[in-house]
């Protein structure tokens, strides 16, 4: 764990995993489910570290974890979304930046996804985004602000994001002129985390064969856009 500083001074608790060679290595700021910086984010940060990218994950619930789904909920509802892109993850995109990173991408899952495409807005410093099952309300989504690259993960069968939110999303970026790629899979939510089937939450499951493409093209992504 280490602690970095927000654009506004405060300072925010991290778990960062650092690659084999990390001098010069790129870096991306990993954002969390709503369950909380848990096993399960720390893991997708160790294998951006294996895969070489020194991987952030700020501790958006400040050390709160949730093991429940009305937990998460209470949790993310009281989450301030705009404060988290716009300090937490800006403060982490810069601290990456100032240890070595000279260039860095977002990604997040679920809650963390759509937190990643409000970053995609409102951290300049971010080289790219990887989304993952997530986006916001499309009014809090300022497209004309976006200028670095963003790829998507979606799932067609997600009861907690509705594939016809993500077409709007879709038409707004590219009505802006957003460099993205978006990729559909025919899988229910949270289909990326092997802890899924474990959560009692039939909305939820594990496909493995989906999360092996997503994280194929994830990596091809961060190489071409980040190296």
């Amino acid at each position: 764990m280490i602690q970095f500083t927000r654009p506004d001074g405060k300072t925010v608790d991290g778990y960062l995993a650092e690659p084999a060679n990390s001098i010069n290595a790129p870096g991306v700021v990993v954002i969390q489910e709503w369950w909380g910086l848990d096993d399960e984010v720390i893991s997708v940060a160790d294998r951006l570290a294996t895969a070489g990218y020194r991987a952030l994950v700020p501790d958006l619930y400040r050390g709160k974890l949730a093991l429940e789904a009305n937990e998460a909920e209470h949790l993310m509802n009281d989450l301030n979304f705009g404060d988290a892109a716009s300090q937490d993850i800006r403060g982490a995109v810069q601290y990456l930046k100032a240890t070595g990173s000279s260039k860095v991408a977002v990604t997040g899952f679920c809650m963390g996804g759509a937190l990643t495409i409000l970053a995609a807005c409102n951290v300049p410093e971010l080289d790219a985004t990887i989304v993952w099952y997530g986006n916001p309300p499309l009014e809090y989504v300022n497209a004309e602000a976006i200028t670095k690259p963003m790829l998507g993960h979606w799932a067609l069968q997600d009861e907690f994001f509705a594939a016809a939110g993500v077409d709007q999303l879709e038409e707004k970026l590219k009505q802006a002129g957003v460099n993205y790629q978006f990729h559909r899979y025919d899988a229910k939510h949270a289909f990326a985390n092997p802890k899924s089937d474990s959560r009692g939450m039939p909305p939820l499951k594990h496909d493995a064969e989906a999360a092996a493409l997503a994280w194929h093209r994830t990596l091809d992504f961060l190489k071409q856009h980040l190296t």
